[in-house]
């Protein structure tokens, strides 16, 4: 079974404080910012592990595909090291800023770029629910659209067997079992596994697996279609908002100071 991953790397939560936005653009500020594997892309790359390994497992039979500034190029050094063949870097200043959207736009033209080298179609292509830092959902169904295949969103179970593809969607109500065969594009959210974590061997197999880095005119997609100009999605105002709190000494007895807190209570129209 031939699958693609989908893999972001975002902003480490861990630097929060340190994530600031351009005030004009609207956009990320992502300089001096460590980056991770979004958790989500980890949960698909362990789930394209799993299924690989269930399959037969031949060597190039788990892609991962990122679009990031170059620097992030370590991180998709973490996905062969957890276990992906092969992996590919979009990476260009014309890529920035890109919404979901131009995003997908991005993906579509690199997979059909891979597919058209490898001579063959992936049977799935994983991506994670949403991604921390932006969170739209969008970008899982934009590509599979994109591409013209099937795709399921908020998948927590996948099974194969033979060309038969079972997939668990997760509603607020129930769990929707669906079966098929591919190509699709499937979303899955966090419930579906535990990533496995990277060891020493993983990281030292890495060093030996082939990373791509491809560009705009790489992918053959013109530079008016990616980033901000290709992006129909544009940033409202910004608000910072203040985590502080106003506080006020009554003084007086306690009876003085309920009679305070009650007035203040009703000039507030509460």
């Amino acid at each position: 079974m031939n699958i693609l991953v989908l893999v972001k790397p975002v902003p480490d939560p861990e630097h929060e404080k340190d994530i600031t936005f351009d005030e004009a653009s609207g956009r990320l500020r992502r300089e001096g910012v460590p980056q991770v594997i979004d958790p989500q892309s980890k949960n698909a790359l362990e789930a394209a592990l799993k299924l690989a390994k269930e399959s037969g497992g031949e060597p190039g039979d788990v892609v991962a595909l990122a679009m990031a500034p170059e620097p992030s190029k370590d991180k998709l050094a973490e996905a062969l090291a957890m276990g992906a063949d092969e992996a590919y870097l979009l990476s260009d200043k014309a890529f920035g800023g890109a919404d979901s959207l131009a995003t997908s736009r991005v993906l579509a033209a690199a997979v059909r770029r891979i597919e058209d080298a490898k001579a063959y179609t992936f049977d799935l292509i994983l991506a994670g629910m949403a991604s921390s830092d932006g969170g739209t959902a969008h970008v899982p169904v934009q590509l599979a659209e994109m591409l013209g295949r099937d795709h399921i969103s908020s998948v927590c179970r996948i099974e194969a067997e033979e060309d038969v593809i079972r997939a668990v969607k997760k509603t607020e109500e129930v769990l929707l079992t669906m079966e098929g065969r591919g190509p699709a594009v499937l979303a899955v959210t966090r419930d579906i596994n535990k990533p496995r974590l990277v060891t020493a061997m993983g990281i030292i197999k890495a060093r030996k697996k082939p990373v791509t880095i491809w560009n705009a005119e790489d992918i053959g997609l013109a530079e008016e279609l990616t980033g901000i100009e290709g992006s129909p999605t544009r940033t409202g105002r910004m608000i910072e908002l203040s985590q502080g709190r106003k506080s006020e000494d009554l003084g007086g007895s306690p009876e003085e100071a309920a009679h305070q807190i009650l007035q203040i209570i009703r000039k507030a129209g509460i």
